[in-house]
């Protein structure tokens, strides 16, 4: 029986054999600093595990599965340019280390690459995977254009806001289940169920990293705690504070996010405080649990190996319990 170490293994394994290119060192230096920082890898192990649904052997597809994961660095790179974010798993970015233009061509030569990995799925199958793999893309960018939208918004709704994380997020961990499974030769019914179970877990779990932004150890959690308090970004625990705020909580709240000239730390000690007040880290997780039930329901319905279920299942309660 596969499991979810020896998964990891062989996509680590794949992913120190891929080889970018050598000059010029400033194009592609980046793009192997970035790959080498690691990450939990869950998008290509979503890939293998999609494929155990109907086939037995992940490892013939491991490299095909690395598009995914070459594809969502390259969305790292370049959102963290948008972002003006200092860390990325813990160290500095790639526009910190470098600039800003090394990160924007780097990202570009990523894309160009994961299409590369992409073409080296069945060619009958090629089309369908471009299609897919086309869609998806355009939407994690329409999903980053809305959530900088939101930036110039004095009111977000809680639906937009799951519908940006949905295409920012959610729509690639779908895409790779689904991935995964056309690689296999699943039924498109049952390949789109599958999708849908990537893109309800994929929900759950960006609201668990908006829960963590503020409330993980920064030792553990690799990104700069307080992050999203410092630059006002309207997640869900902010977008919900603003509206249950009342009275003093609301002035505090709304004074924090007028002031321009504050100590980072203490607006991330008051808004935190704020916060708990509300009962924001409750109404998050009850959120962020409810995505995943839906996902573990449509998973248990769907027709495919049991041993690929039980793999998957295991795989997101492990991610559900993600240490704070």
């Amino acid at each position: 029986m596969t499991d979810i170490k020896t998964l990891q293994q062989q996509i680590s394994a794949e992913i120190d054999k891929l080889q970018f290119g050598t000059e010029p060192k400033e194009l592609y230096e980046p793009i192997s600093y970035i790959m080498s920082l690691g990450g939990k890898r869950m998008r290509p192990l979503l890939v293998l595990l999609g494929y155990l649904l109907k086939e037995e052997n992940a490892a013939a597809v491991v490299r095909q599965a690395l598009a995914v994961e070459v594809f969502h660095n390259f969305t790292l790179m370049h959102d963290d340019i948008m972002d003006e974010a200092p860390l990325r798993r813990g160290q500095p970015t790639v526009h910190e280390k470098w600039n800003s233009t090394v990160a924007i061509l780097s990202g570009d030569t990523m894309l160009v690459k994961a299409y590369d990995l992409l073409l080296e799925i069945n060619p009958k199958l090629l089309p369908e995977a471009i299609r897919l793999f086309n869609q998806t893309a355009v939407e994690v960018c329409e999903g980053q254009q809305i959530d900088m939208n939101f930036e110039a918004e004095s009111q977000v709704s809680v639906d937009a806001y799951i519908n940006m994380i949905r295409l920012k997020t959610a729509v690639l961990l779908g895409f790779s289940l689904e991935y995964g499974a056309l690689m296999a030769g699943m039924a498109e019914p049952g390949r789109k169920q599958l999708y849908e179970v990537g893109v309800q877990m994929g929900v759950g779990f960006q609201l668990m990293d908006d829960l963590l932004d503020v409330y993980a150890d920064q030792a553990k959690f690799g990104k700069q705690v307080g992050g999203d308090i410092i630059s006002n970004k309207k997640t869900f625990l902010l977008i919900k504070a603003l509206e249950l705020a009342t009275g003093k909580e609301k002035e505090a709240l709304d004074s924090w996010l007028e002031k321009t000239d504050f100590d980072s730390t203490e607006k991330v000690e008051a808004v935190t405080a704020i916060y708990d007040q509300l009962g924001i880290r409750e109404l998050t997780t009850n959120l962020m649990n409810s995505y995943f039930d839906k996902g573990f329901e449509l998973l248990d319905r769907l027709d495919a190996r049991p041993e690929g279920k039980e793999l998957l299942a295991g795989f997101a309660a492990q991610l559900m319990k993600r240490e704070k």
